[in-house]
């Protein structure tokens, strides 16, 4: 029997937890056991949702978490408990929803409080250990909610989550609405927050290989070129961070997320092979630098890096005027300074965090300012393995090996699958995350997805894949409920939908309809066509209706064709003619 009047976070198998453990909260992990005791007490839940590298979490968890007073509090009214969003996306997923119809925004730490039966109450992402101004501290909220159950307990509902189709678009119409959206002056989408939009980048870069549209190219080279030229990329080590507070893309969220190494990798060796720039081939190059020397750990790829060291956020990648001066000579100062916003003043917090000014080769001193760098105290890493995320950066370096001519990045990509296989697939389901020499059994549909979409790839190059993709479909159709796509099935929790939006990475959804195409596509199925959905939100869904409607070569032959001799938007398969399919129409190839 767990005693629930401790902090039990000691036990977890999750980064994030752990990083409670000395909290004065009871926190609990979430269970079913958990959820029992809840309703046998009588007492509320408040479960708090977040990851290892939140910097908001952070600090939460040293003012609000830390003060006794709010401590005890909440340990007298509620059952409180913790959730790490990466381990469990269902439980965040629903509980962001709910917080985004009550709120119309969200993010994390994501804290929601709960009736025993787990009804939704009241939401809000960060508060204070004291009040300032507007801003009121955690506790007089939690006392608030905890009033407004007592009065209300009888008449607090279920929050039903709906499966809400985006609607349906014309092709001809998607490159227009995306235009509304982008921002003619910075690149990127809006005026405030700049996350990279990945998925979007790659519908036009696909879109670009059918029809050279002005626009798309405008907004891709436009966006592209501020992601590596500002202050999103890591100039150093390669990278880049999660996003950027302000529309110019110079001071980002100092956070390194492995979805989004991956994903910009796509992107960037897409953007090679159709744009041409050399570039982009450099900055796609340097991310698998990062990758290799961030993330890889035992043939696989840790989850994120932490955007703070020390309790200092971006301490570890910014640089003071003086610092610069003392370690550059005064000859590399002056180069460096040519390419590179250097004020005294700096551009963070009085320091420097590097900006580009020009595409001038630097590489000596910027190796040289690396090697400093890495003497430095390190932010600290979520060292968990997720299964679906490492199979979106084993699709993107396929891509990689593809598009900039680099075969061993494919074949690194194969062996980061053999070995995804090796640790989550025992032989009826796959594994979600992996910790501390534990793995989770829970399955999802993402991680079913990206591996299906990932074993398609290889098998165009190999059909040794083809048993493997047979057995990757049926466990992605296992997650379709009455022609409705479920993201989990949890013993502990209800049933989740899958999402249908890209942010930031690929949507369940979306990935779950490109692997089943290209699949079907591979083997000579019928794949049946879909409907383009609300682009900004469905653009990797739409890559796959690319495919649907002929907008993909799909090429036919004996032996596998250099990808160097393809088109970027191309599907190969083996067979006895060598024909290319595209547009409705079939015809010998070359």
């Amino acid at each position: 029997m767990l005693d629930v009047k401790r902090n039990n976070l000691d036990r977890s198998l999750s980064p994030y937890l752990i990083q409670h453990v000395s909290n004065p909260v009871w926190w609990q992990e979430w269970s079913t056991e958990i959820i029992n005791e809840a309703v046998r007490e009588n007492k509320p839940l408040f479960v708090s949702v977040g990851y290892a590298t939140c910097h908001w979490c952070h600090v939460m968890a040293a003012g609000a978490f830390s003060d006794k007073e709010t401590a005890d509090y909440l340990n007298k009214h509620f059952i409180c408990i913790k959730v790490d969003r990466e381990q469990r996306p269902d439980i965040d997923k629903l509980l962001m929803n709910f917080l985004t119809v009550q709120s119309g925004s969200g993010g994390w730490p994501l804290n929601v409080f709960l009736t025993p039966e787990v009804h939704p109450i009241f939401a809000l992402t960060f508060a204070p250990a004291s009040s300032s101004g507007s801003m009121k501290s955690f506790l007089t909220i939690a006392g608030k909610v905890y009033e407004y159950y007592q009065n209300n307990v009888d008449k607090i509902q279920q929050f039903e989550e709906n499966e809400e189709q985006p609607g349906v678009v014309a092709e001809e119409s998607i490159v227009k609405k995306i235009s509304a959206y982008f921002d003619h002056d910075n690149g990127g989408f809006g005026n405030r927050q700049k996350f990279p939009p990945h998925s979007t980048l790659l519908y036009l870069l696909y879109f670009i290989c059918v029809d050279n549209n002005a626009d798309a190219v405008t907004i891709c080279v436009k966006t592209l070129d501020a992601m590596r030229l500002r202050g999103l990329n890591d100039h150093l080590q390669g990278g880049i961070f999660r996003y950027c507070v302000g529309p110019e893309w110079s001071i980002p969220h100092f956070e390194k997320m492995l979805y989004d190494q991956a994903m910009a990798l796509w992107c960037y060796s897409l953007a090679y092979k159709v744009i041409k720039k050399k570039e982009y081939m450099l900055m796609a190059d340097n991310i698998i630098r990062c990758l290799e020397e961030c993330f890889e750990q035992n043939g696989l790829f840790i989850s994120a890096h932490d955007a703070d060291t020390g309790h200092v956020e971006g301490a570890a990648y910014t640089w003071s005027y003086d610092e610069l001066k003392k370690v550059l000579s005064p000859g590399e100062f002056k180069k460096f300074s040519d390419s590179y916003q250097i004020e005294r003043s700096g551009n963070f917090e009085g320091k420097i965090h590097l900006i580009r000014k020009n595409d001038n080769d630097l590489s000596e001193i910027e190796n040289k300012l690396l090697r400093i760098r890495k003497l430095r105290a390190q932010p600290e890493s979520d060292n968990k393995i997720l299964c679906g995320l490492n199979a979106l950066t084993a699709i993107a370096m396929i891509q990689a090996g593809r598009y900039l001519e680099k075969p061993l990045y494919e074949e690194k990509a194969s062996k980061i699958t053999h070995s995804l296989m090796d640790l989550f697939w025992d032989g009826k389901t796959l594994g979600h995350s992996f910790y501390n020499g534990a793995t989770q059994k829970q399955s999802f549909l993402f991680d079913a997805a990206a591996m299906l979409t990932l074993i398609s790839m290889l098998y165009e190059n190999d059909g040794f894949w083809g048993a493997m993709m047979d057995t990757m479909i049926a466990c992605v159709l296992s997650f379709k409920d009455s022609g409705k796509w479920i993201e989990s099935r949890a013993e502990d929790f209800q049933t989740v939908y899958a999402s249908w939006s890209d942010n930031p990475i690929p949507s369940s959804i979306g990935l779950a309809e490109m692997g089943l195409t290209r699949a079907a596509m591979l083997t000579g199925k019928p794949a049946g066509s879909k409907q383009y959905r609300q682009p900004l939100q469905c653009d990797f869904f739409n890559i796959t209706e690319m495919i649907n409607n002929g907008l993909f070569h799909i090429i036919t032959a004996e032996n596998i064709i250099p990808w160097s001799k393809l088109q970027p938007n191309t599907l190969q398969k083996r067979g006895k003619t060598e024909t290319d399919c595209y547009k409705g129409t079939c015809k010998m190839f070359g």
